[in-house]
């Protein structure tokens, strides 16, 4: 299962400056695959050290929850609820992503029910391990 672009925007309610994701795939085994390039014209990179721009490291931990997102409603396309970020635990940072840097994700999901789903990650640039988390998301109504 796949999507990208306009499908990503059928999936999830962000949208552009903060729409994250630009394709996603769920693998066989259900892990969740998806990459995102950071442009160099994103707003954050004019505020977050101009001289010497990096994307924020909570926008990549809001990357990888809104690709574990897109994953989970590629995998189950029957859930018609939101997923609401409720806790970030355990992230640690390894390494920069810089200005149009093409930022993939791995995720993981450890809990999946009705009402919570439990996820962990590895963002990688280049083939080096960024960034690694693990998050959880309330299931809410529209």
């Amino acid at each position: 299962m796949k999507a990208a672009g306009e499908e990503i925007k059928k999936i999830l309610p962000h949208r552009d400056p903060f729409l994250f994701v630009d394709e996603c795939e769920v693998m066989e085994d259900g892990t969740i695959q998806a990459k995102r390039v950071f442009k160099d014209t994103e707003p954050f990179f004019k505020g977050h050290f101009p001289d010497y721009p990096v994307v924020p490291g909570v926008i990549l931990v809001e990357t990888m929850a809104q690709a574990g997102g897109v994953g989970a409603k590629l995998a189950s396309p029957d859930n018609n609820g939101l997923f609401f970020l409720a806790a970030v635990n355990n992230v640690k940072f390894r390494k920069q992503v810089r200005p149009n840097d093409t930022f993939e994700m791995k995720v993981t999901n450890l809990r999946v029910s009705s009402r919570i789903i439990k996820q962990q990650g590895v963002g990688y640039v280049n083939g080096e391990v960024a960034i690694e988390s693990e998050w959880t998301c309330i299931v809410g109504n529209p």
